[in-house]
């Protein structure tokens, strides 16, 4: 199978020449291989990979199976392959193995899907951006010295650049939207317990993560939904496996309302400010949205982004406290002496000291949003927001300078921390992390669907994504108003284009 070949097919795609017998799955497996070895040592965007096993794992793949066989990468974050190395994007653990598949890792499998390998992440998924110390930085393939974003980062790479037609990824604050944005992909973050985390994880971060994949086509992401959602053994959420997903792609939905917003309910408390093409992007999708016959109308979500970013950054410091705990476990080396970025140490040190009664206080926050959310989706099918202030930042542009690194360090100081917490240290650290991306947080805290679609790309190349976010639960909806838009901007036809290094298609 020659490469434009392979990278001309979505992951449905590729299935369907597997069971027409058009080319093997051996082929296809071959094809994918090839790709890795020949261009991720320049992207980065593949921290380890698992050939001979992932071979002998697609002998005993369904040929009935949706996927077929088609090849696929993790990420190397909470998606455990039994006695394999999951890194989390850290040095501290390298050396760890997971004890057992997670129940999404065999409902992959049960899907057809070839497990090649795990892509890049920031350390345990924490930045917005992939540039991790332990390894490799993804670059993103639209525009070198770019990056993908994160926390997916990897993932998203390894689809822009045509390593894969679909990566797993995971969303805790815009993880798979942003990096979406950025790689001109198609990015689901489904309603909040959709997928299982099972059987090492019930909730992470309260709820807040939900993994899915980045795609280059929302079928790919439709059909994957119908194979992996619903709860397994153990699950916190009582939510069965549904089915429908790709069957609601199959015609446009109903005339929609939809809310269309610039977000500055949500970024101007952090001193966002919007780019002129991710405005443009936007304003332009509205106008495609009601020249498709959708009734559109501005209107900001019922939001005090000030106390959304100081909520969800407190309980992502109580969590990450709580993370390098267990690592320590796990290792059993002291959380004084992990092998962590000075970053990663600050905010567990801050967390450390957080109160019981300033973490509930967050978590009850969150309910109010959703509460409001719910009520404004009485009035609206759909809002329609930014993903991100900007189109992709350039590599070291948003990771902690040395000075920064030098004041987080004073936090190991007796007695710092919890005075630089009663200092405002929360506020600083929420427009510091947020202030390009203040817009995704909104759907992981309430638990609403949302997605990125690849709608525009700038006169000087670099796609900028537009955030759709619905009710809970109303995924079918949002697919189906995605493809919708797929068909009318053609967005497909643009990725084996641009992964093959050739011209790509006019921005707009």
């Amino acid at each position: 199978m020659e490469p434009s070949e392979y990278r001309a097919y979505d992951g449905l795609g590729l299935a369907a020449l597997i069971r027409r017998g058009e080319v093997s799955r051996e082929e296809v497996f071959a094809a994918a291989c090839a790709a890795i070895e020949a261009e991720n040592p320049r992207l980065g965007a593949v921290v380890r990979c698992r050939f001979e096993r992932a071979e002998q794992e697609g002998r005993r793949v369904d040929p009935e199976a949706p996927f077929a066989g088609v090849p696929t990468l993790t990420k190397d974050l909470l998606m455990a392959i039994g006695g394999e190395p999951l890194a989390f994007g850290s040095a501290a653990l390298v050396d760890w193995r997971a004890p057992e598949d997670a129940s999404l890792v065999r409902r992959l499998r049960e899907a057809g899907l070839v497990i090649l390998g795990q892509t890049a992440t920031p350390e345990l998924g924490l930045m917005g951006i992939t540039e991790p110390r332990a390894f490799a930085h993804p670059l993103n393939p639209w525009k070198a010295g770019y990056s993908p974003g994160g926390s997916s980062g990897g993932a998203a790479a390894a689809v822009a650049g045509g390593l894969v037609p679909l990566a797993m990824g995971g969303d805790g604050g815009g993880s798979l939207r942003i990096p979406a944005s950025h790689c001109g992909l198609f990015g689901l973050k489904p309603s909040r317990g959709r997928v299982p985390l099972g059987p090492q994880y019930a909730e992470v971060w309260q709820g807040a993560v939900v993994e899915h994949a980045l795609t280059r086509s929302v079928r790919d992401s439709a059909a994957l939904l119908d194979r992996t959602n619903g709860m397994d053994e153990g699950a916190p959420q009582p939510l069965p496996r549904e089915e429908g997903f790709l069957a609601a792609i199959a015609r446009p939905p109903a005339r929609l309302r939809v809310a269309v917003s610039l977000g500055e309910s949500l970024g101007a408390p952090l001193g966002t400010r919007l780019a002129p093409d991710v405005q443009h992007a936007v304003e332009q999708a509205a106008r495609r949205l009601e020249a498709m016959g959708h009734r559109v109308e501005w209107c900001d979500p019922p939001v005090e982004g000030e106390r959304l970013a100081d909520s969800y950054l407190t309980l992502y410091l109580g969590h990450l406290a709580a993370d390098l705990a267990w690592i320590s476990e796990q290792t059993g080396v002291p959380v004084r002496r992990l092998d962590i970025e000075p970053s990663t140490r600050a905010i567990g040190r801050l967390g450390r000291w957080l109160s019981a009664r300033d973490y509930e206080l967050a978590k009850r926050y969150w309910n109010r949003v959703a509460r409001a959310m719910g009520e404004f989706h009485c009035r609206y099918d759909v809002l329609l927001m930014p993903v991100a202030a900007t189109p992709a930042p350039r590599l070291g542009e948003l990771y902690p300078d040395a000075g920064k690194e030098r004041l987080m360090s004073l936090l190991a100081l007796p007695g710092a921390a919890p005075l630089a917490l009663k200092a405002g240290m929360l506020h600083r650290l929420a427009r510091d992390a947020l202030c390009r991306t203040p817009f995704t947080q909104l759907a992981n805290l309430t638990g609403q669907p949302a997605m990125s679609l690849p709608l525009h790309v700038t006169p000087d190349g670099l796609p900028v994504g537009v955030q759709a976010i619905g009710p809970m639960g109303d995924e079918r909806r949002l697919l189906a108003l995605a493809a919708e838009l797929e068909a009318d901007s053609g967005w497909g036809h643009r990725l084996p284009r641009a992964a093959n290094g050739e011209s790509r298609a006019d921005p707009g």
